[in-house]
């Protein structure tokens, strides 16, 4: 039912320019990629939001190149990592000074132990596990759609998933988290 609605929104979107139906796919998909950016940002709202922006004006503006071959959710995210993936090559920073601007941002920006302890642990990935590790364990989505959405193939997607996994689990058992 869900798939029917967003795909009769994209269609009233694409054909009669209706932009109360784009609206609704923004309500409907703007905290799910909101968390996927403060996810693979490490907590910085700002930058997550203005990726989420950017996201939503490039879905708007190719709209018309949604042919309903996967989820809607699924072609949005797909632009979603691309967005994000160009704002890092925009960067030309290395994984060293990377690391570090994104450590001091997120102990800048989060607040709660909690939550401070989690993007110093999604922090320790690289990008790529990261990227698989939260579509998986925060989102929810099967490594199917993980493939759809990053274009990385399966056996690399549980490669990054099985390392990322234990390397956040080493952490978090190094940092008093038991796992009970």
């Amino acid at each position: 039912m869900a798939a029917s609605t967003d795909l009769s929104l994209v269609t009233q979107v694409a054909v009669f320019h209706n932009k109360r139906a784009f609206d609704q796919l923004v309500r409907k998909y703007q905290s799910p990629v909101r968390r996927f950016f403060l996810n693979q940002t490490l907590g910085d709202t700002q930058l997550s939001d203005d990726l989420a922006q950017d996201t939503f004006i490039k879905a708007y503006t190719h709209i018309t190149s949604f042919k309903g071959m996967s989820g809607f959710s699924t072609w949005l995210f797909r632009i979603a990592y691309n967005v994000f993936y160009d704002y890092k090559r925009a960067q030309h920073i290395t994984d060293d000074i990377d690391v570090s601007v994104a450590a001091h941002r997120s102990a800048s920006t989060t607040d709660g132990s909690l939550r401070l302890d989690l993007y110093e642990a999604l922090n320790i990935l690289r990008p790529d596990e990261r990227t698989c590790i939260t579509l998986q364990l925060i989102d929810g989505l099967s490594i199917d759609k993980i493939v759809e959405i990053t274009g990385i193939t399966q056996n690399t997607v549980k490669s990054h998933l099985a390392r990322g996994k234990q390397k956040l689990a080493t952490y978090l058992k190094a940092n008093g988290y038991d796992g009970k």
